[in-house]
């Protein structure tokens, strides 16, 4: 039996270890820490293939230069000499084009519907209860700004062959007669879904753990051990795990992990924060996405949970107050319902989105070594696409035709 060796226990990490698991594999997933704090936790739950337009896009370099002097915006760079943000971020402003978009938008489309399925069939093939809903996602706008955009984005939707509908505000509030809107308009996504992650999460390691796979909690790799264009093992502090295939899918921590091998994977991480509201004075069954304010706001379990921003910057352990306050303060612009009370710190959630310069994923087989996957950089759509880069690390490493057409997602791009 050929065994591989995952390093990374995130959602991307452990939906790999249930692909190679099932297609016959002995796995060992190897995690820095505990399994209980990644950035998988705390997110949207969002299933999204909406999301067919790269992070980096005509017009997110400009607006986010406007954001940079507003400490509650949505999107924020902090100014550094950091050699890494500096390359990161020329990298980032050569992608942000019009060409570039539209040369994603297929392949996202793609990786996303197929994500969506695998979702449905792991949920049959496990039993695991993790609230998959099929409801689409509402996308909601004030401005007529944003309401030309939203207007442009579902005509490329529906070119795409995704279920996009625009709504008018009376419309959209028949959905969910019992919310109070205060919005323009909006757009239903009938192609999304959404779950609550913490089941999944803790399902998905439960039932691998049942399935033989080997968890090894506290476990950080220090080095990356190799024979010509081949890895033969890796160390941790107390052992060395030995293997015939090797993956690297420590979401923001990917390009140290990599530098250990000699490989370069520009990455930045982007913190995100959420918190969620138990027993709500509404009750909602549709996610929503508040387009101007970039919140996301999920019902989940009886509860709702929003979240948003991205931070980027260095890794650090800092709540920045101000970044929840502008998330709490969006919220009644669209909901006049919900008067929220800023989260106690112990209650706000944050975690690191592993963001590549072009808005993709770096998703495949090194140029460098046969035998090592790259799978990270998937920045917001993360839990999104776990099953479907899980699915396509199996097949490279079980040499079979992938599902979808990874072309896009070269982990070498930047080599």
């Amino acid at each position: 039996m050929s065994k591989a060796i995952i390093i990374g226990g995130g959602v991307i990490g452990l939906f790999t270890a249930y692909y190679l698991n099932k297609s016959g594999w002995e796995v060992d997933v190897l995690e820095q820490g505990d399994l209980s704090d990644n950035c998988s936790f705390g997110n949207a739950g969002m299933i999204t293939p909406s999301h067919f337009v790269p992070l980096a896009s005509p017009g997110m370099v400009e607006q986010g230069i406007r954001w940079m002097f507003n400490s509650k915006s949505p999107f924020y760079v902090k100014p550094s000499l950091n050699r890494e943000l500096i390359s990161w971020g020329l990298k980032f402003v050569k992608s942000a084009t019009k060409k570039h978009a539209e040369r994603s938008a297929g392949g996202l489309r793609d990786i996303s519907l197929l994500s969506k399925g695998l979702y449905h069939e792991f949920e049959k093939d496990t039993a695991i209860d993790f609230g998959l809903a099929d409801k689409g996602i509402l996308l909601l706008f004030k401005t007529p700004k944003v309401e030309e955009e939203e207007r442009h984005l579902v005509e490329k939707a529906t070119n795409l062959g995704l279920d996009a509908q625009y709504l008018t505000a009376e419309e959209c509030r028949k959905l969910q007669p019992e919310i109070e809107l205060d919005i323009l308009g909006a757009v239903h996504y009938h192609c999304d879904a959404h779950m609550y992650p913490n089941k999944l999460m803790a399902g998905l390691v439960k039932y691998l753990e049942a399935s033989g796979v080997r968890i090894h909690r506290h476990t950080e790799v220090v080095k990356i051990n190799h024979d010509s264009n081949k890895v033969t093992s890796v160390s941790t502090k107390d052992k060395d795990f030995t293997g015939d295939a090797f993956v690297v899918a420590g979401g923001a921590w990917s390009p140290a992990i990599a530098r250990l091998a000699g490989l370069n994977v520009p990455l930045m991480p982007g913190k995100g924060y959420s918190f969620t509201v138990h027993n709500p004075v509404k009750k909602m069954t549709i996610p929503s996405i508040l387009c101007e304010a970039r919140v996301a706001v999920t019902p989940m379990n009886g509860s709702i949970r929003f979240g948003g921003t991205m931070e980027v910057g260095k890794i650090n352990n800092k709540v920045n107050m101000n970044r929840v306050k502008g998330i709490v303060e969006s919220v009644p612009k669209y909901f006049p319902d919900f008067k929220l009370a800023v989260p106690g710190q112990k209650d706000i959630w944050f975690g690191f989105r592993p963001c590549s310069p072009d808005g993709l994923p770096y998703i495949g087989l090194s140029d460098k070594y046969k035998n090592l996957a790259i799978a990270t950089g998937h920045a917001m759509i993360g839990l999104s696409l776990a099953p479907a880069t899980g699915k396509l690390i199996a097949e490279a490493f079980n040499e079979e035709k992938a599902s979808v057409n990874t072309g896009l997602f070269a982990p070498g791009r930047y080599q």
